[in-house]
């Protein structure tokens, strides 16, 4: 069973600067919700309690987010604004939050290595708050949809979907057989290749669940492209063994790391609340 959901969340967020000179990049907010609470609700509706988040210097927001706030409750309570306080208070009852610090930027394996320490020896779940997921109506979130796939092959899942090819250089891109309908074991992984040497246009997207064995390959795994412990890389070793499924998932996705994405997302998320 999985009931952990580790959150990298130590990056500096330069596409968004100044915004995020002080302010946490996953602390942006969506209408009136910022980033990671999106990708909490989300572990949450998957059946998952325990959030590890893996932050750095100038994260405290988010910490202070996931918390109760005395004063705040103490002048709004009774009032008209009271409501507001609902949904976060909900999710602070339903979670129980860690933290730990990734004191050097070495890349996305590196923060998940980093991790280690409030995982244990269990397999778990990793979102990406940049990665904003609206659920499918009736297949559920997509962290959901995974667990459904992890539950049935018991082995590392990554969620994909299909980009444009001149875009494979800004994922890592699976190549595989379909065992069933939108569900591949993994062959081939290549970290951001440009489109001429992309294997598929199938491309990961910021949610894996992990088996603990994880931990030891990405402490064998050297630095990749742009110098960083990719996870890609260490996913690849377990590839070789049979060990990874992609689970090309329904919903939609957001690119929240991207102004364009970010504004998107905006947009449909006011259309959805607001115009319907």
């Amino acid at each position: 069973m999985i009931r952990k959901c580790l959150f990298p969340a130590a990056g500096y967020g330069t596409r968004f600067l100044p915004a995020t000179k002080a302010t946490p990049k996953e602390m942006l907010p969506v209408l009136t919700k910022p980033l990671i609470q999106y990708g909490v609700e989300e572990a949450l509706e998957a059946g998952l309690d325990t959030m590890a988040i893996v932050t750095g210097r100038g994260k405290r927001a988010i910490e202070d987010h996931f918390d109760i706030s005395y004063e705040l409750e103490h002048q709004i309570k009774g009032t008209s604004k009271e409501h507001y306080l609902t949904e976060i208070r909900d999710v602070i009852t339903k979670c129980t939050f860690s933290y730990t610090r990734q004191v050097e930027m070495k890349g996305l394996g590196h923060a998940i290595l980093t991790g280690e320490t409030l995982i244990g020896k269990e397999s778990f779940a990793v979102i990406l708050a940049d990665d904003l997921c609206d659920n499918d109506s009736e297949a559920g979130g997509v962290l959901s949809q995974m667990i459904k796939v992890y539950n049935k092959y018991k082995c590392s899942i990554v969620a994909i979907e299909e980009v444009h090819k001149k875009d494979t250089n800004k994922y890592g891109v699976i190549d595989g057989e379909e065992i069933e309908n939108g569900v591949f074991r993994v062959s081939d992984m290549v970290e951001k290749p440009d489109p001429e040497n992309a294997p598929t246009n199938m491309a990961i997207i910021g949610r894996y669940i992990l088996t603990q064995d994880i931990f030891d390959i990405l402490k064998d795994t050297k630095p990749g492209k742009s110098g960083e412990v990719q996870i890609t890389d260490a996913l690849l070793e377990q590839a070789k063994q049979g060990n990874v499924v992609a689970c090309k998932f329904k919903g939609k996705r957001f690119d929240c790391g991207s102004i364009d994405g970010f504004v998107e997302a905006t947009n449909y998320f006011y259309n959805r609340e607001y115009n319907e």
